[in-house]
């Protein structure tokens, strides 16, 4: 179980509290699959991936980066049981979809980075602390499933 300060907890629920998930979430998948084009694998449905704006024009990934960062408000709302809370979640993308848990960590990254551009000098080094240590535990329980 992962403890949490108030600072964490205050901090992880102010982030997600300003966060323009229409912005955020498209940005976010649209860099990790520029980035890292070998993740473009689990999306080949979503029509044209051949290069950077063809990524960023794909409605597909838009609507799919969205769909991630609201799937982070679980987690917000669980912080105590995050494990729990992604345990289908963590069975879907290992037996069903067959996505390299690594995957979820670059994609961490990347929304670390979106979030650090968007909330500019606000962005801390405390506040990359306690938003990187939740990203880690939902990462880890994401992955649970693979260990």
């Amino acid at each position: 179980m992962v403890e949490w300060t108030d600072f964490e907890r205050a901090t992880i629920k102010d982030i997600f509290s300003k966060m323009e998930y229409d912005v955020v979430g498209p940005a976010t998948l649209t860099r990790c699959l520029v980035v890292y084009p070998w993740t473009q694998r689990y999306f080949g449905k979503f029509g044209n991936l051949y290069n950077s704006e063809a990524i960023s024009a794909n409605a597909n990934v838009s609507k799919h980066g969205t769909t991630i960062l609201h799937g982070l408000d679980r987690a917000v709302k669980n912080m105590d049981d995050i494990r729990n809370t992604y345990a289908e979640l963590s069975v879907l993308h290992s037996e069903k979809l067959h996505v390299d848990p690594d995957n979820f960590r670059l994609l961490a990254d990347c929304l670390t980075i979106v979030v650090a551009g968007r909330f500019g000098s606000a962005f801390t080094a405390e506040v990359q602390a306690a938003f990187q240590k939740f990203l880690v535990v939902v990462v880890s329980s994401l992955g649970r499933q693979y260990h």
